[in-house]
């Protein structure tokens, strides 16, 4: 080959590499270009980071704890998810409850002396230290029945909801205790629960009887998120509200037929309607039976209880919304259409 095609040749391949790098360059940009950008977050969660304050404000409004209704649990601990109860008020365990919607829990405290008889004739199932636990009427009598297998400890359900409350930072739950031990053995039983003190709404310093309740809103974004009731009145100094002096509860039962739909003060000396200066108490409101089982908790927790408040219970209390809705197995309703969970609903739209 002369010098001339040889020199001809190198051109021709120069070319031809410059080619094919310009058709890899140009083929990289039109992948780059076709390639989806990176999701962005979404604009509520951008503002919800951005502001905890904002967010609670989204999600309550101006509205204060007693403008506000919850849905709530009777007997919350007695169901078949958590323990061995032949006899329940709930079908499912108190995490679960919590994740499908319950607000408010209600709870049997009571303290279980360590019983070396039941260890031995139980083969060793029922061995179980001195502390507080939750059974219904007493801890030794029937198995299934006033109490349950694996027993379950106060602090323990009491760590779930505080749990449940830290991976939820927008809601606020209530318990209330059927309270039959001691301050200090409840004192004792609470000091084991993680996280428990940063949550817990003390209303002495929120000056609540002075100022009224706080907004929902204010206690969200404070962390105070936990509210105790007691039917005790000597814990107001662990932070527990004796629900005496701070609610107003009409009397639990509709009777074994379910027909006593009445709206009457469980307490002879604290009327439905009690009015105070500066002071709005905060409605619980029982609807359950004497006996719970699910054909008559569906038959009750549907119509009938929307009805209830309508026609009976608003007019009790002056006209009051109930704050704390409490029915036996909150998921069942009698096909109405309407049910414990959608009727909170409904309730919180119209104030």
């Amino acid at each position: 080959m002369t010098d001339s095609g040889m020199r001809m040749s190198h051109r021709a391949r120069q070319r031809s590499l410059v080619l094919l790098l310009l058709l890899a360059l140009l083929g990289f940009a039109s992948a780059a270009a076709a390639a989806p950008s990176p999701p962005s977050a979404p604009a509520e969660s951008v503002r919800a980071g951005s502001s905890p304050s904002a967010a609670a404000v989204a999600r309550w409004g101006d509205r204060r704890v007693d403008e506000v209704s919850f849905l709530t649990t009777h007997n919350a601990f007695t169901n078949y998810g958590d323990s061995r109860w032949s006899s329940a008020n709930q079908s499912e365990s108190v995490r679960a409850q919590l994740d499908n919607g319950v607000r408010g829990l209600s709870l049997d405290t009571h303290w279980y002396e360590r019983s070396t008889w039941l260890c031995v004739i139980s083969f060793g199932s029922d061995c179980y230290p001195s502390d507080v636990y939750l059974c219904h009427g007493d801890c030794k009598t029937f198995a299934g029945v006033t109490y349950a297998l694996p027993r379950q400890t106060f602090h323990g359900t009491m760590q779930t909801v505080v749990d449940f409350l830290a991976s939820h930072p927008q809601e606020v739950v209530s318990v209330f205790l059927e309270d039959y031990v001691s301050a200090d053995q409840l004192r004792h039983s609470l000091s084991r629960v993680r996280g428990l003190q940063e949550m817990l709404l003390r209303p002495d310093d929120w000056g609540v009887r002075q100022n009224g309740w706080p907004k929902v809103a204010d206690l969200v974004t404070s962390g105070k998120r936990l509210l105790i009731f007691s039917d005790r009145p000597d814990r107001e100094h662990l932070g527990v509200m004796y629900d005496k002096s701070w609610t107003v509860s009409n009397f639990w039962s509709l009777g074994d037929l379910g027909n006593d739909l009445t709206c009457v003060s469980r307490w002879a000396d604290v009327p439905l309607n009690r009015q105070e200066p500066g002071f709005r108490r905060l409605f619980t409101m029982s609807h359950h039976r004497n006996v719970p089982t699910v054909l008559t908790a569906a038959q009750d927790n549907g119509a009938k209880l929307r009805n209830r408040i309508a026609d009976q219970c608003r007019t009790a209390t002056g006209g009051r919304e109930p704050n704390f809705v409490s029915v036996d197995f909150h998921r069942l309703s009698d096909g109405s259409g309407h049910t414990p969970a959608s009727i909170v609903t409904e309730l919180n739209a119209s104030r």
